[in-house]
């Protein structure tokens, strides 16, 4: 990121992230409303939480927006992507105005059917289209589509199976899992030799801290980051999920960002 902020605030960051976090911090950098972000280095692929469920993923010279949400100026000082990836048709994952507002003549967008049908008149390089179960070579890096639904009664209405996807970047030697909206799904806990997880849970939406401190257990990623945890009625407890897996399997590390100001 380009402007990097030094005020008090930012060094204690970086000394706390020095000092307890293995991984080494690149930058902290203030957004356009001054706000901090930590980039993370992890072998080198760069991990930038943007809000929620919107990131940033970079390696080199190949840059992958993920759920690209919150308006052009949320992207401020970011890289043009090379890839997009849209996991589902909500708005938290799906805003055609900031599409809209970006160059994507460059811009490969990577959607499921559903999301296609709502996407709105584009110029972008190509729009490739996954359903659960595919995959595709792009060069760079592969992907798969994995599943994402709900499980729960009371939530099957909220994400019904073979609508929205998760993702597995195959990238630099790492297996990158995204979870998108689900529960703990046969389908993430059948994952196999995954590096690094972004994994949800927020109520009602998607699941508990519980069940998803229970699904990583089953597939033991290297690494997990707790994303997407604000519902409908405040945040989920992260601490608690961590505390959860690391009492059962200290070898998977938990990682926390800052995806919510």
């Amino acid at each position: 990121m380009k402007h990097v902020s030094f005020i008090a605030s930012a060094l204690i960051v970086l000394s706390f992230n020095c000092k307890n976090n293995p991984e080494k911090v690149v930058e902290t950098a203030s957004t356009s409303s001054n706000e901090l972000h930590e980039t993370i280095n992890n072998e080198e692929i760069k991990i930038i939480p943007i809000n929620h469920a919107t990131m940033v993923l970079s390696h080199i010279d190949q840059v992958v927006y993920v759920d690209p949400v919150g308006g052009i100026e949320a992207f401020s000082g970011q890289e043009q992507p090379d890839y997009i990836l849209i996991t589902d048709i909500h708005g938290d994952h799906l805003d055609p105005t900031t599409l809209e507002n970006m160059a994507l003549e460059s811009t490969t967008l990577i959607v499921p059917q559903a999301v296609k049908e709502k996407l709105p008149e584009i110029k972008a390089k190509e729009i490739i289209v996954m359903n659960n179960g595919d995959t595709q070579d792009l060069g760079p890096f592969s992907i798969e589509a994995i599943p994402m639904y709900n499980l729960r009664e009371e939530a099957l209405k909220f994400h019904e199976k073979g609508r929205g996807n998760g993702y597995v970047l195959n990238w630099n030697n790492q297996r990158i899992y995204i979870s998108g909206d689900t529960e703990d799904i046969p389908e993430m806990r059948n994952l196999k030799d995954i590096d690094i997880a972004f994994v949800c849970m927020n109520l009602p939406y998607t699941m508990t801290v519980e069940s998803a401190a229970s699904a990583v257990l089953d597939f033991k990623p290297k690494k997990v980051y707790p994303y997407h945890y604000r519902g409908k009625d405040g945040m989920s407890d992260v601490d608690k999920f961590k505390s959860i897996v690391n009492k059962a399997n200290p070898n998977i590390e938990t990682v926390q960002l800052i995806w919510y100001k």
